[in-house]
């Protein structure tokens, strides 16, 4: 049974930075890619960011410049900092591994999600 663990939300003041960490556990061969994932209410779940086993890396335009993505594939751990934070960063985000290899399948997995507020 794979499960991803989020931490790191919670209340931070516009201008300022957060870091969001997210680590698989189970019996894990391999993960294909790695990303954040939020929710804004009333809106859709977009992709904050996304890393490769490689490193290669994809951000959405809105955070491009201001977050910086990572990963340790030895501990199946993502790490997502952003700084300058916006009130329009705030949201619900959620760790997604995409393609788990486990001994019995490959599959996605979602994290529960965590908040992040940003406040004016």
């Amino acid at each position: 049974q794979v499960q991803l663990k989020e931490s790191g939300g919670g209340s931070v003041q516009a201008g300022g930075s957060l870091r969001l960490s997210c680590t698989a556990s189970g019996t894990i061969f391999s993960i294909d890619l790695m990303g954040w994932f939020r929710q804004a209410p009333g809106k859709q779940r977009e992709l904050v960011a996304s890393i490769t086993g490689r490193g290669d890396t994809n951000y959405v335009d809105s955070v491009k410049g201001r977050a910086t993505i990572s990963r340790d594939n030895a501990r199946n751990t993502v790490l997502l900092e952003m700084n300058s934070l916006k009130s329009e960063d705030t949201a619900v985000y959620y760790c997604k591994a995409e393609r788990v290899r486990t001994t019995w399948m490959t599959r996605d997995y979602w994290g529960q999600g965590t908040q992040v507020t940003v406040s004016s």
